[in-house]
């Protein structure tokens, strides 16, 4: 109307501008702001915490969540189910207290957790002091006769801890963690109620039934000593055994994981598990399908941040990670969608 009334282009860019603003209500702003922070409010509700309101109107742009497991896709509930000890797989309640003393009494004294009136510290080690308990172990009157002298706490690099503690007659220490880092860290091996050495045969053994276990989707930490001990010494250990341990999926899990999938937006699941256990639980949630679908801490350590950007596309599991890594993927997935757009 503008061009066949032959007004001049400042004219119309003036008059264009004035209607713009005219047909916004000024109250838009205010409205805006309170929407955002009701979405704010019931987001509280369920335990998630905003720091800037904009956050919220970019939620509706997420294409790629990702997740931790414990806690987050599991309900961070540990349970010891299973034990191997002696050479054999065994229930915790078939456990016997004075043959497997070493076992009962490593976690025990291994362990930041108590039980003694309020439960304080991580799932993980209450459920091995929960263990303990079932045999009337209690780390605080054991700590009595072998009091804590030394320790190396855990890290999520080394993946271990180690705890120094004098006894009678000489010291003792144990170490507790992943069952690579004590299978690889062992030279000998406890079974038959006497010191063996761990021999190649053996620790193929024991590496079978560690993936027995991660298949299961448990959680499995391994135990180690050196007795008599000099120091935090994390070499020559003697094996001891492991525990497999259960954490519940969340009912609302895999409803949460299929919702996203069915609003185009991929999960990805970070996990400092094992890829077998991870696997596992992610199989069973149906984030992943095949093993393919999933790299490891070590596998990733090799890999460029390019490799890596190119990789993730397809990875729906990355096990075995440190926060370091973490960091790593998060980055990558916004390298790749920003290629992806």
């Amino acid at each position: 109307m503008a061009v066949l009334q032959r007004r001049n282009v400042a004219e119309m860019l003036i008059t264009a501008i004035s209607l713009a603003v005219a047909a916004v209500p000024e109250g838009l702003p205010a409205i805006v702001t309170m929407v955002l922070g009701l979405s704010v409010s019931r987001m509280v509700k369920v335990n998630t915490i905003v720091k800037r309101l904009p956050s919220v109107e970019t939620l509706g742009c997420v294409s790629v969540v990702c997740s931790d497991k414990t806690g987050t896709l599991t309900q961070n509930r540990m349970t010891v189910t299973k034990c191997y000890t002696d050479g054999k797989i065994c229930e915790p309640k078939r456990l016997n207290r004075r043959k497997d003393r070493y076992f009962l009494e490593g976690y025990a004294l291994c362990n930041d957790a108590s039980i003694r009136g309020e439960r304080i510290g991580d799932p993980t080690e209450l459920a091995l002091l929960d263990m303990a308990a079932g045999f009337e172990i209690q780390r605080e009157r054991l700590e009595e006769s072998f009091p804590r002298t030394q320790e190396i706490a855990f890290d999520s690099e080394r993946k271990m801890m180690t705890t120094l503690h004098r006894g009678e007659k000489e010291n003792v220490s144990y170490t507790k963690g992943s069952p690579d880092e004590i299978l690889e860290r062992s030279a000998f091996l406890l079974e038959g109620g006497g010191r063996i050495p761990m021999t190649p045969e053996k620790r193929r053994e024991i590496d079978q039934v560690i993936h027995a276990f991660t298949g299961e989707a448990l959680r499995v930490l391994a135990l180690g000593m050196r007795n008599p001990a000099s120091g935090l010494k994390e070499n020559g250990l003697t094996f001891i055994g492991f525990v497999g341990m259960a954490d519940p999926i969340r009912p609302e899990a895999e409803d949460a994981v299929q919702e996203f999938y069915r609003a185009g937006v991929k999960t990805v699941m970070i996990t400092g598990d094992r890829i077998d256990t991870a696997f596992a639980i992610a199989k069973e949630l149906h984030i992943a399908s095949e093993e393919n679908e999933c790299i490891s801490g070590e596998e990733l350590m090799e890999m460029t941040d390019e490799m890596l950007a190119e990789k993730i596309k397809k990875v729906r599991v990355f096990a075995h990670v440190s926060p370091e890594h973490k960091v790593r993927i998060v980055a990558a997935c916004k390298k790749t969608e920003r290629l992806l757009r």
